[in-house]
């Protein structure tokens, strides 16, 4: 999934290369983007490289060479308006059945440090980094915030050491949800959310973890699991 800048940038080199026979300068997709400075570009095109939609060759000023492009430019036509040198007033509609382009804008959310899934951690309050996120993976109103996950614990619930968990703040969680809890404030987990009574059992998805129950005035929801983010 690219974003709607990297979307903008391929199609760009790609007219530029079938109108001139050689991909654009990086101050003509400087201006064509409309950004303030070439290292937004420099990010764009080692976007585009490492996802494998652009090859740059080596020794060769100015030497790009697309390998691919995303589907819904080769199946439907779909390519984004860029306008050198201005913005464009509205994007355009896309074709039905294509995706919008809005669907694969990316918002920056702050990663706040690591969260257990596996032996406790102390409580996570101070941001680490950014990381860029689907907008479409956030779910309904309310501040988000991202975690990396530390630990094995819910490896059945598809949630991986390393992964890059999307939380939506809330105090509040069903039975079932995933959730962030602070235990006695001052560990944070990710786990199953069980209520029973006054009780509340944080459940892990390994079998090689117990569950851990606490009365409730012991726990606090700090937001609940709507995204996940992989790097392979």
């Amino acid at each position: 999934m690219l974003t709607r800048k990297q979307l903008e940038l391929l199609d760009f080199i790609k007219q530029r290369m079938e109108r001139d026979g050689v991909p654009p300068s990086f101050d003509e997709m400087k201006d064509a983007l409309d950004l303030r400075s070439k290292s937004g570009i420099h990010r764009l095109i080692t976007a585009l490289e490492e996802r494998g939609f652009i090859r740059r060759l080596a020794h060769r000023a100015r030497a790009l060479e697309i390998i691919k492009l995303p589907d819904a430019m080769e199946k439907s036509g779909f390519s984004p308006r860029v306008i050198e040198g201005t913005k464009p007033a509205a994007p355009p509609a896309p074709p039905r059945g294509a995706m919008p382009i809005e669907a694969v804008h990316a918002l920056e959310l702050p990663v706040m440090g690591r969260i257990a899934a596996g032996v406790p951690i102390e409580a996570i309050s101070e941001i680490s980094h950014h990381v860029a996120v689907p907008g479409s993976m956030l779910s309904g109103r309310g501040a988000h915030y991202a975690l990396e996950v530390k630990g094995d614990s819910m490896i059945e619930a598809g949630i991986n050491d390393g992964d890059i968990v999307v939380i939506r703040e809330q105090v509040t969680a069903e039975n079932g949800d995933i959730v962030v809890a602070i235990v006695e404030d001052n560990e944070a987990t990710l786990k199953y959310f069980r209520r029973k009574g006054g009780m509340i059992a944080l459940e892990a998805a390994n079998p090689v973890y117990e569950t851990r129950v606490f009365p409730d005035h012991l726990v606090k929801v700090q937001g609940r699991l709507v995204g996940l983010i992989r790097s392979y």
